[in-house]
C-alpha cells in the first residue's frame, strides 16, 4: 500500500510540528509493516521561498494500512504506474500495475541537488512552475530539507492531461533536457501514481476542481 499524508498544524503549533518532523521518523519508519517513510515539509510552490510551515507531508508504502497521524487532513491512496530512479538508494515503491487507470493521476518527484548546480536550478525552476499553473488539480512542494532536498506532487486530471504537459510543453521539455545535460541531481526520482482515493478535507492539498489547484 502506498499512502501520501497531508496535515496542517495552526501557527502556534509550528514549533511542535518541527520537532516532530524530526522525530517521528524513525518511530513511523519502525511500525511494523511499514518498508518505506518519509516525513516531509511541503511549500506552496516549488522553491525555498515559497516554503508552508504550516503544512506537513508523509509518503509511506506498508504491508498494511498505516494510521499514521490521527488527526491528519488528508490522505491520498495511491497505486504505482511508473516509477525511474531512487529515494535515499532505494526504490521504495516495488513493482507498478499494468492495470491503466483512467481517473486522476499523481506525479512524484524528489531530488537531491548537487550544491554547485543549486543557483542554476533555481533560476530554471520559475518558467516551469508558472506553465503548471491551471493544469493541475493540486500541486505543492515538498522538501526533506529546506535546501537541497526538495520534490514536487502534483495531481491531473488524467493522464493525457499529465502527457501532454509533461512532453509537449516547451517549458518542461526544456527543463528535462537542462536535467541531462546540466548534471543539477545527485540523486533523483520520478513516478507516477493513480488516485484511488481521496479522504479527508481536499482543501488542504490546494484542490480545485477547476483545474487551477495550487496550495
Amino acid at each position: 500500500m502506498i499512502g501520501l499524508y497531508v496535515w496542517r498544524v495552526p501557527w502556534w503549533g509550528v514549533p511542535r510540528a518541527l520537532v516532530r518532523l524530526a522525530t517521528d521518523a524513525r518511530r513511523l519508519r519502525a511500525t511494523p509493516g511499514v518498508r518505506f517513510a518519509k516525513l516531509l515539509g511541503t511549500a506552496a510552490g516549488f522553491r525555498p521561498t515559497d516554503t508552508d510551515l504550516t503544512r506537513y507531508a508523509a509518503v509511506v508504502v506498508s504491508d498494511r494500512p498505516v494510521a499514521y497521524r490521527e488527526g491528519a487532513s488528508t490522505r491520498l491512496d495511491l497505486r504505482l504506474i511508473h516509477s525511474r530512479g531512487r529515494w535515499a538508494g532505494t526504490e521504495p515503491f516495488g513493482a507498478p500495475s499494468a492495470t491503466p487507470s483512467d481517473g486522476p493521476i499523481l506525479a512524484l518527484t524528489r531530488a537531491r541537488l548537487r550544491a554547485r548546480k543549486a543557483v542554476t536550478f533555481w533560476r530554471a525552476v520559475p518558467p516551469v512552475a508558472h506553465a503548471a499553473d491551471g493544469r493541475t488539480l493540486a500541486a505543492f512542494g515538498i522538501g526533506e530539507a529546506p535546501i537541497g532536498w526538495q520534490g514536487t506532487v502534483s495531481v491531473w486530471r488524467n493522464a493525457t492531461d499529465l502527457a501532454a504537459f509533461a512532453y509537449r510543453h516547451p517549458e518542461h521539455r526544456a527543463a528535462i533536457i537542462r536535467t541531462s545535460t546540466e548534471g543539477w541531481y545527485a540523486e533523483e526520482l520520478f513516478a507516477r501514481f493513480a488516485v484511488l482515493d481521496v479522504v479527508g478535507d481536499r482543501s488542504v492539498l490546494g484542490w480545485s476542481e477547476g483545474g487551477r489547484g495550487r496550495a
